[in-house]
């Protein structure tokens, strides 16, 4: 079974490169990955789009088609025409990194070859790239068609959550800072009893409890009462993997390996992704914050994001250490 997988591998990477090599050395750190490590990784990935396409069929959304995707939607796709790649990018799962090598990759950055040097600021800006919306009829299907690499990166559902509430509401950067005034503000004055003048003017002290309240109360969390934030937005409503089909599904634990295999898809074998990032400690927190919430509200958020562990095979064993019946 083993031989047949990494024949095929190798195959379709013929198709894709005109030979199954390893990368060159990176650009980064002297990261070397072998046709071996891109086997094992195309193996793991195989198995990913298996399993997403049952669900899909399961949760009777495999026959949506491109007309149904929203603006959202395809505003969170990136597309690269020349390399023929397209990345559905998720907010706390790597994006800005991911940017940045899209950046280097469409030659919109010319000083220097390491993406980490590349502004975040400048990887997120408007207009930098190609979405999904601004291509023809005939060039989206070809999106959907083989040729296309359509990438996906992703990240057990409530570990994103924790590391977007750590990210802007725990956190002093610029970014905080707007969240907190932004969001901060109004979880303080609508859902905190009594709350003092100061937090009330900065709202720099909500806590993990009254950031779950806020996303179990819509009113307050969804904008016109369909849409949260996109850092804490539920990923299949951003990147809808039943209609993109996705052929590279990564995660955010294997995301050096994942990366690597949609760049190799995508003839970039002169590029690699930054490996030089701090690693997040978000999973090693994950019961101190969630442990204090009371169960029914994490059945509740399982039920927001159930999409997501459902699609992407995740559970719950990491929060509570064990799994909801």
């Amino acid at each position: 079974m083993h031989r047949l997988v990494s024949l095929w591998f190798c195959i379709s990477l013929v198709f894709t490169l005109a030979r199954c090599t390893p990368f060159e050395d990176g650009n980064n750190n002297n990261v070397k990955i072998t046709k071996r490590s891109l086997e094992l990784t195309q193996t793991i990935n195989i198995q990913r789009q298996e399993y997403m396409q049952r669900q899909c069929e399961l949760l009777g959304e495999h026959t949506q088609t491109q007309e149904d995707l929203t603006e959202l939607q395809m505003d969170h796709m990136i597309v690269d025409k020349q390399h023929k790649l397209l990345y559905c990018y998720v907010p706390k799962v790597a994006c800005t990194n991911w940017k940045r090598v899209l950046m280097l990759l469409t030659g919109k950055w010319h000083n220097g070859t390491d993406p980490l040097q590349i502004p975040g600021s400048l990887a997120h800006s408007v207009g930098m790239f190609t979405k999904f919306y601004d291509l023809s009829d005939q060039e989206k299907q070809q999106v959907l068609s083989e040729d296309y690499t359509r990438f996906i990166l992703v990240r057990h559902p409530f570990e994103r959550l924790l590391s977007a509430y750590r990210n802007k509401l725990e956190g002093d950067s610029p970014s905080a800072r707007y969240f907190q005034s932004r969001v901060g503000r109004q979880i303080v004055r609508e859902l905190r009893p009594e709350a003092s003048n100061k937090s009330l003017e900065h709202g720099d002290d909500v806590t993990f409890g009254e950031f779950v309240e806020y996303l179990l109360t819509p009113e307050l969390s969804r904008s016109n009462q369909s849409a949260y934030n996109e850092h804490w937005e539920v990923i299949a409503k951003l990147c809808n993997p039943c209609i993109m089909k996705y052929n590279v599904v990564g995660k955010y634990d294997t995301l050096l390996d994942d990366s690597a295999l949609a760049l190799y898809l995508a003839g970039a074998t002169n590029l690699t992704f930054p490996t030089g990032h701090k690693p997040s400690s978000t999973r090693a927190n994950l019961r101190k914050y969630f442990d204090p919430l009371p169960i029914g509200a994490i059945r509740q958020l399982y039920e927001i994001y159930e999409e997501d562990f459902r699609f992407f095979d995740y559970g719950m064993d990491d929060v509570l250490g064990f799994e909801f019946g």
